[in-house]
């Protein structure tokens, strides 16, 4: 994602990107491997021999499958533009006048001015639009893109400029849904069967890298891995949460930038397989790592979109508990006030639960300590989150939990989440 402001180091950046989903035909990928109509190219080849060097022309055969692919979808991938509004910190009415005494900057490169209560902050993403219906244009997008907006605009391939309305989104897996005037749209994307996708595969990413002026951009590389596991954290509001569990995402080395996020991630036979979400550009240690792109797999994003054009949210389970990690206690007081074995070093701590939730009427209390879930080991807050996203309302699942040192096992039916987001 673009900002007016520098901020393009980030050990994780969130790009703008979109997956796609509503009314889309499932059906398994057709790879073009092979059979691919072909064209030729001149590689200039250098020999030496005699100790004189001359230039020959070797033809070779070259695909231009990508052309097709880029030609059928580019437009289908748009610009979005968010505007966000900032008031201005009036506050403290000597921190304006001293701020426009001696030329204070805002921090995005343009002067404070004390009488102007608003500021705009202007982000960009990509989108990929995926359905016409009734006069109506929907794009798929990243959450993060649309965060904290005041208002959102699309920009087709060809320049025009649309105002757009936020029909849904969902923090938790990053996506959201918009909706312009169709006139003018002409073309759809299609979504493939990202479960069928191979690691080696080519795979082809549009969007609009550092934003509207690079719109259309084409990038090319493979699939790197297909189901790669990476933390996440959620955006709600412009504002980074934290860890929000972890995200089975495709790997690609297709190059990916700030800008991308929300953009189509492309198999050779056209269809979308993902939505390009974020890249790793450090690592833990601060060591610079290139070609590490990740997409939302189209089955992902096809589940939650229809979810969003259909209730505006997605509809998740609850426990109804308020927790902390397990290895956020001291050792002492997993002792001495939770009373646990020796063994027990994973899980998650009850500090409060919800009169009438589903973990009430399981029976469970204050100071439990959750280990399983539905049969699965519970190592901190994202697994629980994960496992627990994985169910739905109304499903009834097992709870591995210890009591003053005891193990015991309850059924908790799960209810829905009071509060959405």
């Amino acid at each position: 994602m673009k900002r007016t402001h520098p901020l393009l180091t980030v050990a994780i950046v969130a790009l703008v990107a979109g997956l796609l989903g509503g009314g889309i035909a499932y059906g398994g990928i057709t790879w073009y491997n092979g059979g691919m109509s072909l064209g030729t190219q001149a590689v200039p080849a250098g020999s030496n021999r005699g100790g004189t060097a001359k230039v020959e022309n070797v033809k070779v055969n070259a695909s231009n499958q990508a052309e097709k692919v880029f030609k059928n979808n580019k437009d289908t991938v748009v610009s979005v533009i968010n505007t966000e509004k900032t008031k201005s910190n009036d506050s403290d009415p000597l921190s304006g006048m001293f701020s426009g005494m001696f030329g204070g900057s805002d921090g995005n490169g343009s002067k404070n001015n004390p009488s102007q209560k608003d500021q705009q902050q202007i982000s960009e993403g990509s989108g990929v639009v995926y359905k016409k219906d009734n006069g109506s244009a929907y794009i798929v997008t990243n959450n993060h893109v649309v965060s904290g907006s005041s208002s959102l605009e699309v920009v087709l391939s060809n320049g025009q400029k649309k105002e757009a309305k936020l029909v849904g989104h969902d923090a938790v897996t990053d996506l959201a849904v918009l909706k312009i005037n169709g006139n003018g749209v002409n073309r759809v994307a299609n979504f493939g069967n990202s479960d069928d996708i191979k690691v080696g595969q080519t795979a082809l990413a549009i969007g609009s890298p550092l934003g509207s002026e690079y719109a259309s951009s084409l990038t090319e590389g493979i699939i790197s891995a297909k189901k790669r596991e990476v933390p996440q954290a959620s955006t709600e509001n412009g504002q980074q949460n934290a860890s929000a569990g972890d995200a089975t995402v495709i790997q690609t080395d297709a190059a990916i930038n700030p800008g991308n996020s929300g953009g189509p991630l492309l198999n050779i036979a056209g269809q979308v397989v993902g939505i390009n979400s974020m890249k790793l550009s450090k690592d833990s240690s601060g060591t610079s790592v290139e070609g590490m792109g990740f997409a939302i797999p189209s089955n992902e994003v096809v589940r939650i979109i229809n979810q969003l054009i259909k209730d505006g949210k997605v509809i998740r389970p609850e426990l109804g508990i308020k927790y902390v990690d397990l290895a956020n206690i001291s050792v002492k007081q997993q002792k001495s006030i939770l009373k646990l074995p020796g063994n027990v070093n994973e899980g998650i701590v009850v500090m409060d639960v919800n009169g009438g939730s589903p973990a009430s009427k399981a029976g469970l209390k204050k100071n439990d300590v959750i280990t399983k879930l539905a049969g699965k080991a519970i190592t901190n807050q994202g697994k629980l989150r994960d496992i627990l996203y994985d169910h739905n309302v109304g499903d009834k699942i097992s709870v591995t939990y210890y009591r003053n040192g005891q193990m015991k096992t309850a059924q908790i039916t799960l209810d829905q989440q009071a509060k959405q987001q």
